[in-house]
């Protein structure tokens, strides 16, 4: 074992919240390492796969137009902006893990969101309106569900801009290196022990470790244990190296497990999707949201959720589950073509798997769906559907009566062809379950303490998310954590040098 390097701070995967904690600690003057399990190609974690869409506390236009320099005066004059602050957002977060996000944690992501957003920028992050995030009516844009702002070309976009930032900043990167050990030494972290080439193992002092390599989503063994066993063929969309790795670690040196570890992130992903995420194809573009506007049905052709209960931005982290309970864990989801024009872009990609038919029986047949079953539930919703003005950029109240689910909202009678079906599976993002935390991103042992030198960001993060998460906050969630252990390990250093 050899000991061929040292740095002050040794961050933990290259993705959105490794990136900010790296870039914030340099800032700081500190010599940062950061290590990727993967070879330079695959870089950027599951940020990477992203569409990009984040989450933050805007609170009105004027805060969008400080975070969008694209906007001109005529398209800020068209756009229709509903009001989001902390305490909207809080709220969300809070009725989405109904009431378990740990309180501390959660006034940090929200009440750093806006502020963090501005730092990005400032590291040369650039910001879009979110195209999928509104309704176009005579010539105005309503936007919806607290989600108005992407990054440029995705997460693409943002982890590059982060690359470069963090380069600038001289920033080491090892690629093909996976941390496989923490040292301590006096009650301090000390060293990374890094896996190079012919597992040579080198040993990396240190002062401090920022762990940021994300969940054990990607390990099938770990998600049968700790999920179930439903869990062992689910689509990874996103890296395939968030295998558990530095919650493992952490572990190892005494911290405390925390969150829900049979929680997870998961969304609805075409059937036929790649088994994990596709670096040549990123950018998110086999998820399926548009679900809200129509239909979802089982093979056995019977519904099975709410579609209309939220906006996607409220279910899309959870009905993944339900469809993963189906049989073959596979369903559809149906429009017609009163709404299909209303679908989002990933709909009409060349990898998008769809189904077209003129009438319903040809669509049941060529779904392989019971013709029969298919039929009734079709003319069962139709029948229930409740009068009233439809309106996708609200929750409208145009719903059903009568049926077991309801659809709740967004209710049209399924009836105008040609019919189209897009089947979907169970697609895991991130899990839940990890260790425990502080607000100054420390690693917390068993006692609640601080383990001297230990920091964690993202997915790393137990008791922000559970049972479901509002979209685009995992994002900000990685950058607010990533840039406070960033900041944290920096001014840790700095009090261990005076000591």
């Amino acid at each position: 074992m050899a000991n061929d390097k040292e740095f002050d701070i040794v961050v933990v995967g290259t993705g959105n919240a490794a990136l900010s904690a790296a870039i914030s600690a340099s800032e700081e003057g500190t010599k940062v390492l950061m290590l990727e399990k993967g070879s330079e190609n695959k870089r950027g974690g599951n940020s990477f796969f992203t569409d990009g869409a984040i989450r933050f506390a805007y609170n009105d236009l004027d805060g969008i137009s400080k975070v969008v320099d694209s906007l001109s005066k005529e398209e800020l004059a068209s756009i229709d902006m509903p009001k989001y602050g902390e305490e909207d957002f809080h709220k969300d977060l809070m009725d989405v893990t109904q009431g378990k996000s740990k309180p501390e944690l959660a006034n940090l992501l929200v009440s750093k969101s806006y502020e963090t957003i501005l730092w990005m920028k400032e590291q040369g992050v650039n910001f879009v309106m979110n195209e999928n995030q509104f309704f176009e009516k005579d010539g105005r844009k309503s936007f919806w569900g607290g989600l108005p702002v992407k990054t440029e070309n995705k997460g693409i976009g943002l982890v590059e801009a982060l690359f470069k930032k963090a380069q600038e900043n001289g920033v080491e990167i090892w690629y093909e290196s996976p941390a496989v050990k923490l040292e301590q030494e006096e009650g301090h972290i000390s060293a990374v022990h890094v896996k190079k080439e012919n597992d040579e193992t080198l040993t990396v002092k240190t002062k401090s470790v920022i762990l940021a390599n994300g969940g054990f989503e990607a390990n099938k063994k770990e998600r049968m244990k700790y999920l179930g066993d439903q869990w062992e063929n689910a689509v990874v969309r996103g890296s395939e190296y968030n295998t558990g790795d530095g919650i493992t670690m952490a572990l190892e040196v005494g911290a405390q497990r925390a969150g829900q570890y049979d929680g997870c992130h998961a969304h609805t992903t075409d059937y036929n999707a790649p088994r994990v995420g596709d670096y040549s194809k990123p950018g998110d573009i086999y998820k399926k949201s548009s679900y809200p506007l129509g239909l979802i049905v089982n093979p056995e052709g019977e519904r099975f959720v709410d579609e209309g209960a939220d906006f996607r931005n409220y279910t899309y982290a959870k009905y993944g589950k339900e469809t993963l309970k189906q049989t073959n864990q596979k369903a559809f989801q149906l429009y017609d073509s009163q709404v299909q024009p209303m679908l989002r872009v990933e709909y009409n990609l060349e990898e998008a798997t769809k189904i077209e038919a003129d009438t319903l029986e040809e669509l049941a047949v060529k779904m392989g769906v019971d013709e029969t079953a298919f039929l009734k539930t079709i003319e069962e919703y139709n029948s229930a559907v409740q009068e009233g003005d439809y309106n996708p950029s609200i929750k409208d109240g145009k719903s059903t009566k009568g049926l077991a689910p309801e659809k709740t909202n967004w209710a049209l009678k399924f009836d105008q062809a040609p019919f189209f079906a897009y089947p979907v599976t169970c697609g895991i993002t991130f899990t839940f379950g990890a260790v425990k935390v502080n607000d100054k991103a420390e690693v917390l042992d068993e006692q609640d303490q601080p383990i001297k030198g230990l920091y964690a960001a993202g997915e790393m993060v137990g008791e922000l998310f559970y049972h479901n998460y509002p979209g685009g906050s995992g994002l900000m969630s990685g950058s607010v954590f990533g840039r406070t252990a960033g900041k944290s390990s920096a001014n840790f250093i700095g009090q261990k040098s005076l000591i």
